[in-house]
């Protein structure tokens, strides 16, 4: 399960100065590198770099920020609430088997990483269905309604 308290990166335990100037380092891409005790440099790789970018933009606006391992296991109640819909509607979907999970015990518990997939999929499923419909109100010719001339007036 997620222990928030380990898992959350609080920006109250960083002087907020600190917060800002590494919130300046962190804006300008490949200009940050560590250097261990001895001296050595190394740059740190582009694929943690923008995160590492996003997390010191998000604490030096104040905010907290809690880091979730795709492995976590959720709750059925929290994995609702993480996408957004009913508890209730969440389970159907689980004994549909549209969602994966496992039981710990009598209890259901979805990976993190299975709630992402299924939310791809869910997002994905929308936007095809919104194009469709797209498709359909131009063939029809209804996307751009025809807009009376006032000075056509028969009045």
């Amino acid at each position: 399960m997620l222990t928030t308290r380990h898992n959350r990166l609080d920006p109250s335990l960083i002087p907020e100065e600190q917060l800002t100037e590494l919130a300046k380092f962190f804006a300008k891409p490949d200009h940050v590198a560590l250097i261990d005790s001895k001296g050595k440099q190394t740059h740190i790789p582009e694929a943690l770099f923008g995160h590492f970018a996003r997390i010191v933009q998000l604490m030096s606006e104040r905010k907290a920020v809690v880091f979730v391992p795709e492995d976590e296991a959720f709750t059925t109640q929290a994995a609702a609430n993480y996408l957004g819909m009913s508890r209730q509607h969440l389970v159907g979907l689980v004994e549909k088997g549209e969602i994966p999970h496992h039981k710990v015990g009598t209890h259901r518990r979805i990976t993190f990483k299975d709630l992402l997939a299924y939310e791809t999929r869910r997002d994905q499923k929308r936007r095809e269905a919104m194009d469709r419909l797209t498709d359909e109100v131009m063939a029809a010719g209804a996307y751009f309604p025809q807009v009376k001339d006032p000075s056509k007036d028969e009045g």
